[in-house]
């Protein structure tokens, strides 16, 4: 028999309205497909920029300055180098990425195994230098490297831009390459040396190729980010100019169609690169993943 407590509860307590199945179908579709919508959002919020570079790279514009559309022409890709000063210094620009993503890379790679496989004294302030040009503002950078340069002596041109641009990219390689190590089976390489293998030997044939995809991944982003600076370059560059660089300076009087044509080849080469890393990573996943059959 019910109690009079559980009797008053009963009658006090209201009966909850049971949601329609169509109701709850669609709640459950818009949570699951929120997240892909705004993924969708984002994504075209930051490609639209790069769309409109690419589409106003074939504007039959006749003006100083590419900012309204004309019309369609293939004429300017007839002569993507026609303007020499900005050939020059597009020059400049991939010749300083280029160094500076090779001696970046190899020193952040051996940076990076450095402080995951061992330990010594100073290895928490090292960490803390490693972040510390990530996280400090550009252009206190810029101005502390030219006080630097100054106060020794050094004349400013390609070979500051050069160190400024090594120093901070060595940070972001060390980081890359540092997630790709903490994941890493070191019984491969176990498996290596007990086959006979030596320290070069292990390193060069097991461990380079299975974190090669961390290692282009930083050399990728080390090479993004040298040849779009702009506020430390221009600290340290001297008479050195760079496509950053002429481009802000032209600016003011003209932006030709060339400036879109080379962006655009940079950003190709750029995605090009991209899945050329995406391959790369998932074939040594599949390297990673293969183990010898139990007996």
């Amino acid at each position: 028999m019910t109690t009079r407590v559980e009797a008053e509860h009963t009658i006090r307590t209201p009966l909850r309205p049971v949601a329609h199945p169509r109701m709850l179908a669609f709640g459950r579709w818009v949570l699951d497909h929120l997240l892909n919508l705004y993924a969708l959002i984002a994504l075209i919020y930051l490609l639209a920029p790069i769309a409109v570079i690419i589409l106003f790279s074939f504007n039959d514009t006749r003006s100083r300055f590419n900012f309204t559309w004309h019309g369609f022409t293939l004429r300017h890709w007839e002569h993507p180098f026609a303007i020499s000063g900005l050939t020059d210094a597009m020059k400049t620009s991939l010749e300083i990425a280029a160094l500076a993503t090779v001696v970046a890379t190899i020193l952040g790679t051996l940076m990076a195994i450095g402080l995951v496989r061992y330990q010594f004294r100073g290895r928490q302030f090292a960490n803390f230098f490693i972040f510390l040009p990530m996280a400090s503002p550009e252009i206190v950078l810029g101005a502390s490297l030219l006080s630097l340069f100054l106060t020794i002596g050094f004349a400013t041109g390609f070979t500051t831009i050069l160190i400024a641009h090594v120093m901070f990219c060595i940070s972001f390689v060390v980081v890359v390459v540092r997630s790709r190590l903490i994941g890493f089976d070191r019984h491969i390489e176990e498996a290596a040396q007990d086959l006979g293998a030596n320290a070069w030997t292990t390193f060069t044939k097991v461990t380079l190729p299975l974190i090669a995809p961390g290692v282009l991944a930083g050399a990728l982003l080390a090479f993004a980010l040298s040849i779009d600076d702009f506020v430390i370059t221009n600290f340290n560059s001297g008479s050195t100019v760079t496509f950053p660089l002429y481009i802000w300076g032209a600016a003011r009087v003209a932006i030709p169609p060339q400036v879109n044509i080379m962006a655009t080849l940079i950003f190709l080469a750029t995605l090009l690169l991209m899945v050329a890393t995406v391959w790369q990573q998932r074939r040594a996943e599949r390297m990673a993943s293969v183990r010898p059959d139990e007996p």
